[in-house]
């Protein structure tokens, strides 16, 4: 026996062999659902085929990569890795979605050879192509597998991904899609009539219809994929959800959606798992098999949240005060400054490259430069699928819409402990004119609950150059916002620069711009030029306020605590909402050490008109 070539037609061996590996895989996905009377065992066993080509005649011996976005379908993910002998078979069927158990309901990275964790439809397809456009870019010769559902396809991130796929000419990004005509709750035909062949045809996109019970068919069509030139490449599988399983198998042929999420029961279980013994030969068959295997998954590396990665963070600029500008320039120039040190620098867009300034780096760095167009989900997905494959991605757009269009991908990127650098600008009332659709005024909040994810927010250009020099050169996923407009640069009493070359930035620093006694002021952002403001007007009135600069809601270093316990009052101000931002944060911190101190929030109560 051998492992066939990709242009050359399977023998009855070959095709007996993948045949043998699919049957021990269909009975391991009734056993690990059966017994956790849990799970999705029908498209598992519909897209099993399929898997069990690619991975018995690619993975084994290429190791490239596969992101499973139909994340539901992880019986048959599991399966197959534990017939490749890369998981223990026992342990999957024992403790499938049992609490403690590696292996959850949808696919995660905790399990050798997966890629990228998925669940919600359309993340993981995203996050692919990030692989791919990632492989590109190092000018590999490399594949990268993708499989979805034909519901899925129904997702907006979906559509968000094919036209950016097709526009950066992803012809080594190979998507599957196990064409079962099954969703959750009915047919494709009752639930949502669509042809999904059809759109990713228009979209630029070779397609190719191939059975997906047949595996020469496959195979041929593997092959038609691998000769794609300019194009990434759609195989169609026609399917039959539960295939296989007779009683399952019957439904699926009818388009009912019965198995889709349901178990089978303990008996009908058994006697379907005597139907898919293998015969002696077959046996032999897959042992010989396991000789031939010349990669084997390593465990997948979780570098610690915060730890230093090898960017290099170059010479800091400084902005002096008689000028005025942006956060959003600041971030641009030190943007182009990592760009220039660091081949893993890449910067995403959607669209508004011109208003968050990543146009800096586009004009030296075309190349390091994606624009998706009006796409933030897929953005941030594909950022994360990147981050996993030796990039460091900047991703940027509007606050408004980076954490309410894209807080699902970012929730995905976290759960997978991702890097990815989501930089917004025209956060809060700072963008005005444009009115309360586009102040983001609850964008923090969004972002709070996610544990992998750092907060941060500068306060003048000089704060902001540190601050993007420390987030791409430590590990972990940043939310970062900004306001649209000019700021002063914040000074020392002597009128120095606040933020000066000898300023080292650390996650959650809290800064003492001005001390006093009586009162502190904690602001954050570019609300510390209003504070300052205070001060000075205060300080006539004999008040000696505090002013504290926070760089974040999530976390604060003792400065802060130390200045409210010295001063028995605390006012905190912010441009966001009072509700979920800085003024809530402060109030819990303060319980949490059981003070008893006077605090007052001041910032955005209400939406507010344009202007």
């Amino acid at each position: 026996m051998r492992i066939p070539d990709v242009h050359h037609q399977l023998n009855l061996t070959q095709i007996s062999l993948v045949q043998s590996l699919a049957t021990n895989c269909r009975r391991s996905i009734l056993e690990m659902t059966t017994k956790a009377q849990s799970g999705h065992p029908g498209g598992s066993l519909s897209s099993i085929d399929y898997l069990a080509l690619l991975y018995s005649y690619i993975i084994s011996q290429t190791g490239e990569k596969v992101v499973i976005s139909n994340g539901h379908i992880s019986p048959a993910v599991y399966a197959i890795l534990a017939e490749m002998g890369y998981i223990d078979k026992d342990e999957v069927i024992d403790t499938f979605r049992s609490y403690g158990s590696i292996f959850e309901g949808h696919v995660t990275r905790k399990v050798n050879g997966v890629w990228f964790g998925t669940g919600p439809l359309g993340c993981g397809v995203s996050a692919a192509a990030g692989f791919a456009l990632s492989e590109k870019k190092k000018r590999s010769k490399k594949k990268v597998f993708a499989v979805i559902g034909d519901g899925e396809a129904q997702e907006g991130q979906v559509y968000e991904m094919m036209h950016s796929a097709a526009k950066e000419q992803l012809d080594n990004f190979i998507v599957y899609m196990d064409y079962n005509r099954v969703q959750l709750s009915g047919s494709l035909q009752q639930v949502m009539p669509f042809d999904p062949p059809k759109m990713f045809a228009a979209a630029g996109w070779k397609v190719i219809r191939v059975d997906g019970h047949d595996y020469q068919k496959m195979w041929h069509g593997l092959a038609r994929a691998y000769a794609s030139q300019g194009k990434p490449v759609l195989i169609v599988g026609k399917t039959i959800m539960g295939k296989g399983v007779p009683f399952m198998q019957k439904d699926g042929k009818a388009l009912k959606s019965t198995w889709h999420g349901k178990t089978a029961s303990i008996s009908q279980t058994q006697k379907a798992i005597e139907e898919l013994a293998l015969t002696k030969k077959q046996s032999n068959l897959v042992e010989k098999f396991h000789q031939l295997k010349k990669w084997k998954p390593k465990q997948n590396e979780e570098p610690k949240f915060l730890s230093k990665t090898d960017i290099k963070q170059g010479t800091k600029r400084l902005y002096t005060t008689d000028k005025v500008t942006d956060c959003r320039t600041a971030y641009g120039n030190a943007l182009l400054d990592l760009a220039t040190n660091n081949k893993s620098i890449i910067a995403l867009t959607a669209d508004v490259a011109g208003s968050v300034k990543t146009n800096i780096l586009q004009k030296k760095y075309p190349s390091k430069h994606i624009d998706v167009g009006i796409a933030e989900q897929h953005m941030v997905s594909m950022a994360g699928g990147m981050s996993f494959n030796g990039l460091t991605p900047f991703c940027s757009t509007f606050g408004a819409f980076m954490t309410s269009r894209a807080k699902d991908q970012a929730r995905v990127n976290d759960i997978n402990h991702a890097n990815v650098k989501m930089v917004a600008t025209h956060c809060g009332l700072s963008v005005g004119e444009d009115g309360p659709t586009h102040q983001a005024i609850d964008d923090s909040g969004s972002m709070l609950g996610l544990f992998n994810t750092m907060h941060v927010e500068p306060a003048d250009p000089n704060h902001c150059d540190r601050i993007v020099r420390y987030i791409a050169s430590h590990h972990g996923n940043v939310y970062m916002r900004m306001g649209r407009h000019k700021i002063p640069v914040l000074t020392k009493p002597n009128g120095e620069p606040f933020y000066d070359k000898k300023y080292i930035y650390k996650y959650g620093k809290c800064d003492v711009l001005r001390k006093g006694k009586d009162l502190t002021i904690v602001a954050i952002g570019s609300t510390a030029h209003e504070a300052l403001i205070a001060h000075q007007l205060l300080k006539k009135q004999g008040v000696k306020t505090e002013v504290i600069i926070a760089s974040s809601i999530k976390q604060f270093d003792e400065t802060l605590l130390n200045s409210i316990i010295k001063t028995g009052k605390v006012v905190t101000v912010e441009d966001h909402n009072t509700i979920s931002g800085l003024g809530t944060q402060v109030a819990a911190l303060i319980a949490q050490q059981k003070l008893h101190i006077d605090i007052k929030m001041l910032g955005v109560e209400a939406y507010q008109l344009s202007g």
